[in-house]
């Protein structure tokens, strides 16, 4: 089972962790128009088991889904806990790029 980390809507967007919180997926779009609500319910999450955060389902992206997974990764790190990234979609990993943080992705 997975649950949703954003209110629900007609299809669940968002961070999802599964039932055992072993790790989460992201689902929908992550820009400017959400990114808060995003980071807010990511928050109220704890970070994944096995550390894998899978993007695969991460549609629309601008440059706020850059700055969410840089705060993610500074409270996995302020937690001592380790976070991966995986299948970054082609758009997230040139903007990362162009910012210099593509190490941030890095699996």
């Amino acid at each position: 089972m997975i649950t949703p980390s954003s209110p629900p809507g007609d299809l669940p967007q968002g961070f999802l962790a599964d039932a055992d919180g072993a790790r989460w997926i992201y689902i929908g779009e992550l820009t400017f128009a959400n990114a808060s609500k995003v980071y807010a319910a990511a928050v109220a999450l704890p970070l994944p088991r096995s550390s894998d955060v899978d993007l695969s389902g991460m549609a629309a992206v601008d440059s706020s889904a850059v700055a969410v997974l840089v705060a993610l990764r500074r409270r996995a790190t302020d937690e001592g806990k380790p976070l991966a990234f995986r299948n970054v979609p082609a758009a997230l990993g040139a903007l990362a790029d162009l910012y210099s943080v593509e190490d941030l992705l890095a699996a």
